[in-house]
């Protein structure tokens, strides 16, 4: 098994999700932040999106669509493409994410401080903004 794996288990069993999946609170959190981003405008497109969460486009299709059902997240209509749609969060949805965020980033921020040393939380900090950057140029 691998570290991914096992902390993923660990923060999905906590009581942060406030009725979430993990999963959903990803989407959430990627319309959030694309929100808050200062290199984009606006909502998201459904490819956009999947290229910042791990679930298939069918399935990321079918997540969409149970957050729009409940209000979390609302779509509307492309204006320069009527086949696509773009998504972001309502205001009932930003208020979860950003709760569900406070909760599982003090779990995440506590689970890390108790594993690594403060030289290793900036190394493994400088490794992963290494990773990004150099994932980014691949493009």
């Amino acid at each position: 098994m691998t570290s991914h794996a096992i902390w993923m288990r660990i923060f999905g069993e906590q009581d942060v999700w406030e009725g979430l999946s993990p999963r959903e609170y990803d989407v959430l959190y990627t319309l959030a932040k694309n929100a808050r981003s200062a290199t984009t405008t606006g909502p998201m497109r459904l490819n956009d999106l999947s290229r910042s969460v791990l679930l298939s486009q069918p399935a990321l299709s079918r997540m969409v669509e149970r957050l729009v059902t409940r209000g979390l997240v609302s779509r509307c209509a492309d204006p320069a493409d009527a086949r696509a749609s773009h998504l972001s969060l309502t205001p009932q949805g930003e208020a979860l994410q950003r709760s569900v965020g406070k909760s599982h980033g003090t779990a995440v921020a506590q689970a890390m401080s108790g594993a690594l040393s403060d030289d290793e939380i900036a190394t493994l900090e400088a490794l992963h903004l290494k990773l990004i950057t150099h994932a980014q140029e691949e493009k």
